[in-house]
């Protein structure tokens, strides 16, 4: 129960690596905030049946007055904001396709919702963090951004973009208490892979075949990494990135 009086949010939260992070979030004794597009409060409501405190916010993050509700939310709900879990991302419902097929229409969305938003989710919740001289952000990237897997440019780049803007958000935010790490997972059959059967069926085996642990990759495994950075054993390290991919690739 190392998180008992603390509030996370995490965005995408309804489903996938998202609730399985708002699931070990609360049984370390968080309250928690689930944001996202649609699901938000069937998923809260989810928690508060199993006896944790939890509430919802339904926003799209790439959206600046919606980042703005979702901090406002919480402050509402449970009085502070202690933890930002960034989760938020367009992955599952990808096509793959050659680079000179990505259209510039493509690109912007994928780089609204997967960058731009987590920089919004940041800024709305910074002035808190500066007011209480302390808080946690948890940028979900991804084992792609170290591999430069084909077929997804766009997402790769989307996924790079976080490590760097990880790296400069803990410079930045240091001086004020604020710790800033990043997770990258490697290919995982979350809620929204399963939807996409060309996706899972392209990637899954190519991932397993390339891991030093030859299994497939569920949300549960990514859980530790965000729990560990969000707790008090972690309270001297920033601006890392921990790749959880079962031994795909060693950074």
């Amino acid at each position: 129960m190392d998180l008992v009086d603390k509030v996370a949010i995490v965005t995408g939260g309804a489903m996938g690596i998202g609730f399985a992070t708002c699931e070990a979030l609360a049984a370390q004794g968080a309250a928690i905030v689930i944001a996202d597009l649609k699901g938000a409060a069937a998923a809260a409501e989810k928690l508060r049946a199993r006896g944790y405190k939890a509430a919802h916010a339904d926003i799209d993050v790439s959206v600046e007055d919606d980042s703005h509700r979702m901090a406002e939310a919480t402050l509402k709900a449970f009085g502070r904001i202690d933890i930002l879990v960034n989760n938020a991302a367009i992955y599952s419902a990808l096509s793959l396709k050659p680079f000179e097929q990505l259209t510039v229409t493509d690109w912007r969305k994928m780089l609204d919702v997967n960058v731009i938003g987590q920089f919004l989710c940041c800024k709305a919740v910074l002035p808190t963090f500066k007011k209480q001289g302390s808080g946690r952000i948890i940028n979900i990237s991804s084992g792609v951004a170290f591999k430069g897997n084909p077929g997804m440019l766009h997402y790769v780049a989307s996924k790079g973009a976080i490590v760097s803007m990880t790296r400069t958000l803990a410079t930045e935010l240091g001086e004020h208490g604020v710790l800033v790490n990043s997770v990258a997972p490697g290919f995982t059959l979350s809620d929204g892979v399963h939807q996409n059967p060309e996706l899972a069926k392209t990637v899954s085996g190519f991932s397993v075949r390339n891991r030093a642990l030859k299994r497939d990759m569920v949300p549960a495994d990514v859980v530790g990494a965000v729990t560990f950075f969000a707790g008090p054993h972690a309270a001297f390290i920033t601006g890392q990135t921990l790749v959880v991919d079962g031994g795909a690739y060693y950074h």
